[in-house]
């Protein structure tokens, strides 16, 4: 069975690949309008045209998936497990790989968490994004400092596992591009100093996937989680793929309905339960099928447009905007790794003199650009890169740090595939403008956010 579509656009992928919200307006506080400059790709990208159409699609045909004879179920049943193996040769998987749905990476990570061994030791590094620094709370963990080179990572890990029981299950939690500076790690390194020591690793590929081909069996890890809204495909839906032995050894997830295989009254009145031992064991309850082939349309369509080619041109709007701002002396980029460390196209920074919310807010408010500031889910990161404390942004309009003084939020602006060239350089003339010429309306704290005072 199959549903029909003519979403089959092969855009030349030297120009960004279409997006919903390429042409949406937004009003400027100075008056008049301008098409909105979307550059917050790492808390949620936009979906691909593409996407939409697929979904859009197969609509009409919605069905319940693996509970009925009907066409339309056998259909939705058909496009879920297709979708399954998609995402599977999406990422590369190995032959006795489960590819798990769930509703994000936090919900992949947190569902892994709960599948650990008894005494399972989880070592990860401080500078995670919450998501995977968070779920371990019934496991042993050790939070590893951060490093400043690659090579420090993987000397930095290799001296925790050297003292723990090799006999011992362990994981390593490690991200494969950071949320905060869009620096690579070195996954493939650090998969192999977890595997000397008897451990496991799970990659977060939450900000990786939707920039760079993720290849599990390369790689070498055991796990890879990722989210549907950072790949294109904004509709509630992520993915837990690897090694099924935990995962199928571990209790379910969530108990209900489609996790249980068969279900028998005991005589003493309680109920005997036999749970499925594939990926359905930990998908209860009626799947998100319309999030699912979602995932599924983008990974077609990534893959479709060549990652090699939408890896460079990317790597070329990095550098653009990169040296857009070190044109701008007041403004400093945060990294890990230095300046010559591979990246993705999430890049954050600090204003000297400015408010990082204020400045934000002017970007929005005066020339349609959205981006993000705060501490982006990885509070520990950024404390660490902006030297201190970051607990108080202060107040709207006053500059949280003066030159040479500690910042106490950050900027981040992020971009892909969706991103056309005139939106980077419009950032790149309004931070030279904001900071030469200051902002050109009045700022109010609102609800702890900084907005245009509009009287």
């Amino acid at each position: 069975m199959s549903v029909p579509t003519d979403a089959l656009d092969r855009t030349s992928t030297d120009r960004p690949l279409p997006v919903l919200g390429c042409d949406v307006t937004v009003p400027l506080v100075t008056g008049g309008e301008v098409t909105y400059a979307a550059l917050d790709y790492a808390a949620s990208a936009p979906a691909l045209r593409r996407v939409w159409d697929d979904v859009a699609a197969y609509a009409p045909y919605y069905g319940s998936v693996h509970r009925g004879a009907g066409y339309l179920s056998q259909l939705s049943t058909d496009l879920f497990e297709n979708s399954r193996r998609t995402v599977a040769g999406f990422l590369g998987c190995r032959e006795d790989d489960q590819v798990v749905f769930t509703r994000s990476t936090t919900d992949s990570l947190n569902l892994l968490a709960a599948a650990l061994p008894a005494g399972c030791e989880v070592f990860v590094f401080e500078t995670e994004h919450h998501a995977s620094l968070l779920p371990w709370r019934d496991a042993r963990v050790s939070y590893l400092d951060a490093p400043r080179t690659s090579a420090e990572a993987v000397a930095t890990l290799e001296r925790a596992l050297a003292g723990r029981d090799p006999k011992g299950p362990a994981l390593v939690c490690v991200t494969g591009a950071s949320n905060v500076t869009g620096e690579l790690w070195p996954v493939r390194e650090l998969a192999a100093a977890a595997h000397a020591h008897g451990a496991r690793i799970v990659l977060d590929a939450a900000q990786l996937a939707p920039h760079h081909p993720v290849d599990i069996a390369e790689l070498d890890v055991d796990w890879v989680a990722f989210s549907g809204h950072k790949l294109y495909a904004p509709f509630g839906s992520g993915v837990l793929a690897g090694r099924a032995d935990w995962l199928r050894e571990s209790e379910p997830y969530l108990a209900g309905g489609g996790a249980s295989r068969k279900v028998a009254r005991r005589a003493d009145g309680g109920v005997d339960v036999e749970w499925h031992t594939t990926a359905a064991r930990h998908e209860a309850g009626s799947p998100n099928v319309i999030g699912v082939y979602a995932i599924a349309s983008a990974c077609k369509a990534l893959t479709d447009a060549g990652f090699d080619r939408l890896v460079e041109r990317e790597r070329e709007l990095v550098a653009r905007v990169r040296a857009g701002l070190a044109e701008v002396p007041e403004v400093r980029v945060l990294s890990l790794f230095g300046d010559d460390a591979p990246r993705v196209g999430v890049i954050s920074f600090v204003v000297d003199g400015w408010n990082s919310s204020h400045f934000a807010a002017a970007l929005s408010a005066e020339y349609g650009i959205g981006v993000r500031d705060g501490l982006f889910c990885a509070h520990p990161l950024v404390r660490t890169l902006l030297g201190g404390d970051t607990d108080d942004p202060g107040e709207c309009g006053a500059p949280d740090a003066g030159p040479g003084e500690r910042s106490l939020n950050a900027i981040r602006v992020s971009f892909g595939a969706g991103t056309p060239d005139e939106h980077v350089e419009r950032f790149i003339g309004a931070v030279r403008e904001l900071v030469r010429d200051g902002a050109r309306w009045n700022y109010r704290t609102e609800d702890g956010r900084c907005v245009p005072d509009r009287g």
